[in-house]
């Protein structure tokens, strides 16, 4: 496994678009690990392959209290989404700041898991407000192209 450097917020790359994975391969999870660690390692609950540099449709998160129930997506897709809310979020593309977006409040997906099985889960809350961020990043867009507002966050005091 290896920390793999953010691409941040000016990068033409977090604006493409991400090709599918044709193969999951030990090529493919030992990206995922980099994924993972990378992601663990800055605080953070989701990341895209796109946002270290890699145009795959790939996700990770992890929104556990420990950090240690990580969801891997790889081809994911949409079934069906339900209700609205509306949140703060931020991203590790765009240090320092925070926006209100507005997202679904339920949606059903279909992705592969590491091993290349099929999966269909169901995201409410929290982690589908992490699932449609992770997903805009696999089609070029960043939650302050959603917000109704971009602010800087405040530091907290040393």
């Amino acid at each position: 496994m290896a920390l793999r450097e953010i691409r941040i917020d000016g990068d033409e790359i977090l604006r493409k678009i991400s090709k599918p994975v044709a193969v999951v391969d030990e090529k493919i999870n030992m990206l995922i690990d980099d994924m993972l660690e990378t992601m663990y390692n800055v605080g953070g609950v989701g990341l895209a392959a796109v946002q270290i540099g890699v145009l795959r449709r790939i996700f990770v998160m992890d929104d556990s209290e420990n950090g240690d129930s990580p969801i891997i997506l790889i081809n994911p897709e949409i079934i069906s989404v339900k209700g609205e809310q509306e949140g703060q979020e931020a991203c590790l593309s765009v240090p320092g700041y925070a926006g209100e977006v507005l997202r679904p409040k339920v949606v059903d997906v279909k992705y592969l898991n590491r091993d290349g099985i099929e999966v269909q889960s169901r995201f409410e809350d929290r982690q589908c407000v992490i699932f449609h961020h992770e997903l805009d990043h696999l089609d070029g867009i960043l939650y302050t192209d959603r917000a109704s507002e971009v602010y800087e966050m405040q530091r907290e005091e040393e």
